[in-house]
């Protein structure tokens, strides 16, 4: 059962999310007598404000323009350093080749040798 919802009525439900998770966790850290429970105040305040954070980021983001100081996260990549084999003078692209099936090849014996009653268990 699909109930429309409209952009404000859900901003509003998430506000109201917010504020009931720093009033209760307020009153959580006031009425505690131990540590946990004030822990536990801690949690719903801390959730809250994370509540609080994704509901104002599209605000923020139009307000300050976050891009150029947030990276697009979608546009990260991870270039992993050369190894040994760009140090012999190997092409790039032939090398990285390589570089990609040795890779491979050891994660497949790593694999082999976890299967149970594979070749590099040392079971007889």
């Amino acid at each position: 059962m699909d109930i429309p919802i409209s952009s404000r009525d859900f901003r509003c439900l998430q506000l109201a999310c917010v504020a009931l998770g720093l009033v209760a966790g307020s009153i959580i850290i006031g009425v505690s007598m131990s540590k946990a429970a004030a822990a536990v105040g801690g949690i719903f305040i801390g959730a809250a404000s994370l509540g609080l954070l994704i509901l104002a980021y599209p605000f923020l983001k139009a307000r300050f323009n976050l891009d150029h100081i947030l990276p697009n996260i979608g546009s990260l990549r991870v270039h992993p350093h050369p190894g040994p084999d760009h140090a012999e003078g190997r092409s790039s692209a032939n090398g990285n080749k390589d570089g990609v099936r040795s890779s491979l090849s050891t994660v497949s014996r790593t694999l082999e040798k976890l299967k149970p009653g594979g070749r590099g268990t040392g079971e007889g």
